[in-house]
C-alpha cells in the first residue's frame, strides 16, 4: 500500500530526491505520491520536516 502526503505538506520538496522510483510530484501547492508507482519503501517519511507523509 502506498504512502500518502497529508494537507500538512508545505511543498518544500525535501521528499522528492529520497524516492527511489520517482513517485512524488508537485500538484498545486503540495506534493502527491502516485499510488501506482509507490513501492511503500518509506524513504520519504523521514525526509519530511513537517511529518506530512503517512502510510495509506
Amino acid at each position: 500500500m502506498a504512502h500518502v502526503i497529508t494537507d500538512e505538506c508545505i511543498n518544500c520538496g525535501a521528499c522528492d530526491p529520497t524516492c527511489p522510483v520517482d513517485a512524488i510530484s508537485e500538484q498545486g501547492d503540495a506534493r502527491v505520491i502516485d499510488a501506482d508507482t509507490c513501492t511503500d519503501c518509506g524513504a520519504c517519511v523521514d525526509s519530511c520536516p513537517v511529518d506530512a507523509i503517512n502510510p495509506a
